[in-house]
C-alpha cells in the first residue's frame, strides 16, 4: 500500500494543529507520543521542533508546569509526562528533568483504592479505569528505570495484576471499562463493583499501557518483564477473537457487533495495531504470526478510515469521548457507548494513528 497518503496527512495535521485544550493534557500528549515516535524512527527533526514548541508554553526553568493542577488528582495528568524524558535526553535542558519531579510528586501522592492502584482521578474515588493504567505506568515505570534504581517496581506489576484479577473477564477474554471498589457508583455492579461492557478504546489503553511499560522495564527483572508479557500476550490473543472479517477493524462496544448503530471504531483499532506492531518489534509477540495482523489493522485503517473530505485528507470514525459518571448520564450501556459523537481528526484517534504508523515504519525501513 502507497503509504505517501498517512505522511501528507499527518504533516497537514501537525502544521494546522490547536492545542486540545488551554490547559495541560492528555489528548495532546497523544499526538506528542505519537510525534516522539515519528522523530526516533525518521529523524525528521520537525516532530521534534513541534514537542518543543508545545512544551515552551506549559513547562518553566524551575520545572514548575503551567495550568497543571497535582491536587486534582487527575491520572490523566501524567500522559503528557511522558515527552519530558525524550526532551531532557535530546536537550540536557535541566527544566525537564526538574518538570519530571513535578509530575512524579503527583503520583508519589495520588491516593489509591485499598487494593493499592491509583484512583482515576479525586472526583472518581475508589474507581480503576483501563485508561489510567496507560496515563501513568510507563511514565512511573521510566521514572523508575532512569532514576530511582527499580524502587518500585513491585508497585507498578502489583497494579497491573489487580487490574487482570478484577476487571478480567475470562470468558469473554476482555477486560471491563473499570471497576468501583467501593461498590456505590450507579453504573458499577453491587457484587463485582465492575461496569457493565466492553469498550473499544479502553481496551486500547490497557494493550498500550502493557507494551509501553515492557518497553520501559529493565530486562534484567525477569519476573517483572514476563508478568507484563503473559499478560499483553493474553489479552492480545483475548481481542483479537472479536475483529471484524471483512474490514479486519473492531467495533466500539467490542463484543455485540449484532447491536444496531454499532461502528467500527478508529482510535481503538489503531491502538490495537501499535500495540501488536510493537509487541513484535519487542520480541513479545512471535513476529511470524502477529506482524502481518498488525500491519493489516494499520492498512485497513489507511484504507477505510483515512478518507478525502472538503478537499484535504481526514481521518474519521474516531469516538469523541467516553467514560463512567460522576452523574447519571454516562451509565456504561451500549446504549451510552453508542450515543457519543463520532468525529474526525480528534486527538485520540490520530495520536495512536501516528504511533502506529511508526511502528510500521521501523518493521518496513525501506519506506523511510
Amino acid at each position: 500500500m502507497d503509504m505517501n497518503k498517512v505522511a501528507t496527512y499527518i504533516e497537514a495535521y501537525l502544521r494546522d494543529y490547536k492545542n486540545y485544550k488551554d490547559h495541560w493534557n492528555y489528548e495532546d500528549g497523544c499526538v506528542l507520543i505519537g510525534s516522539m515516535f515519528l522523530y526516533q524512527v525518521t529523524g525528521d527533526k520537525s516532530y521534534k521542533e513541534f514537542i518543543i514548541r508545545y512544551m515552551e508554553d506549559f513547562v518553566n526553568s524551575d520545572g514548575s508546569i503551567n495550568t497543571f493542577e497535582k491536587e486534582k488528582y487527575n491520572i490523566d495528568s501524567i500522559n503528557s509526562g511522558k515527552l519530558l524524558f525524550f526532551l531532557y535526553e535530546e536537550t540536557k535542558d535541566e527544566k525537564y528533568r526538574k518538570a519530571i519531579e513535578t509530575v512524579m510528586d503527583q503520583l508519589r501522592s495520588h491516593p489509591r483504592t485499598k487494593c493499592g492502584n491509583f484512583w482515576h482521578k479525586k472526583i472518581y474515588p475508589n474507581q480503576i479505569w483501563l485508561d489510567g493504567l496507560y496515563m501513568a505506568q510507563p511514565f512511573y515505570m521510566e521514572y523508575e528505570t532512569k532514576f530511582n534504581k527499580k524502587e518500585n517496581y513491585n508497585d507498578i506489576i502489583h497494579q497491573f495484576e489487580n487490574v487482570r484479577k478484577y476487571l478480567y473477564n475470562e470468558e469473554k477474554a476482555l477486560y471491563y471499562h473499570a471497576y468501583d471498589e467501593a461498590r456505590i457508583q450507579f453504573w458499577a455492579d453491587k457484587e463485582t463493583g465492575l461496569s457493565p461492557n466492553f469498550w473499544l478504546r479502553s481496551m486500547g489503553w490497557y494493550l498500550m499501557a502493557l507494551v509501553d511499560t515492557a518497553d520501559e522495564i529493565s530486562k534484567e527483572i525477569f519476573e517483572h518483564y514476563s508478568t507484563l508479557a503473559n499478560l499483553f500476550k493474553e489479552a492480545v490473543h483475548g481481542i483479537l477473537r472479536y475483529q471484524d472479517d471483512s474490514s479486519k477493524l473492531f467495533y466500539q462496544v467490542i463484543d455485540r457487533s449484532d447491536v444496531k448503530g454499532n461502528y467500527l471504531e478508529t482510535s481503538g483499532s489503531a491502538m490495537i495495531a501499535y500495540a501488536i506492531l510493537k509487541g513484535c518489534r519487542l520480541g513479545i509477540l512471535l513476529k511470524e504470526k502477529y506482524q502481518a495482523i498488525g500491519e493489516e489493522i494499520f492498512t485497513n485503517l489507511v484504507k477505510h478510515q483515512l478518507i478525502e473530505a472538503e478537499g484535504k485528507l481526514a481521518l474519521k470514525g474516531i469516538c469523541s469521548v467516553a467514560g463512567l459518571g460522576p452523574k447519571d448520564e454516562r451509565d456504561g450501556s451500549v446504549e451510552y457507548y453508542l450515543s457519543e459523537k463520532v468525529v474526525c481528526d480528534d486527538a485520540k484517534g490520530v495520536g495512536p494513528f501516528m504511533m502506529a504508523y511508526a511502528e510500521w515504519l521501523r518493521l518496513h525501513p525501506e519506506e523511510l
